[in-house]
């Protein structure tokens, strides 16, 4: 059985490419699958949960595509199942270029960046707009909800890590800079002790 993902992605032209490049081979084993395999996994679904922003593209009923970044604190994006994803959608510049795209086509295509593991995660389904009381724990949220945003999740795909530069949020650095910082602070302390010095106070972050 061939794949959802490859279904939707490998068109003939695509598969031409593929050959001609001396690629078809290697995506002949992802072409090839249960369709089990498009469902969200556990791994998928915690990955969804812990993203601070991704890319969604639609497409306008000019056939122009358009991308936007949506972001928000980690748990603005969950899967409610293996085939359901849901994301805050905050208020913005008010241009409503995605939600009046999809009015006359559902069809998105996100990508979930973790750029210090250097991962990606393609994701293909349907979306549409439902009004934010459908999304729980809104007292989470900072911005304004505007609405929800539901993706039928039709098929995904890992992409390889190659050409992804690692770049870190500066919470993801406070947290490997937290025990250097306590480290150099022991260190003072001690150099105080032994110079007979009183100990250098703390500057609070």
């Amino acid at each position: 059985m061939t794949s959802r993902y490859a279904q939707l992605l490998f068109t003939p032209s695509v598969q031409r490419h593929q050959a001609e490049h001396g690629s078809r081979a290697s995506y002949a084993n992802m072409a090839r699958g249960p369709r089990e395999a498009d469902r969200l996994g556990e791994h998928e679904m915690a990955f969804a949960a812990t993203r601070g922003s991704f890319y969604m593209a639609s497409t306008g009923s000019t056939g122009w595509p358009y991308v936007q970044h949506r972001g928000g604190p980690p748990g603005f994006l969950r899967a409610f199942d293996d085939r359901t994803l849901a994301f805050a959608d905050y208020r913005g510049n008010k241009q409503y270029i995605t939600t009046g795209n999809l009015d006359t086509d559902d069809r998105v295509s996100l990508i979930l960046m973790d750029y210090p593991a250097r991962a990606r995660l393609k994701i293909l389904g349907r979306a549409r707009v439902v009004e934010p009381d459908r999304w729980p724990a809104l007292e989470e949220h900072r911005a304004v909800v505007e609405r929800v945003v539901l993706i039928d999740v039709e098929a995904y795909d890992w992409n390889c890590p190659q050409h992804i530069e690692p770049r870190f949020t500066v919470a993801e650095l406070e947290g490997q800079l937290a025990p250097i910082r306590e480290r150099m602070a022991q260190l003072e302390r001690e150099n105080a002790r032994l110079r007979g010095e009183p100990a250098p106070e703390r500057v609070a972050d």
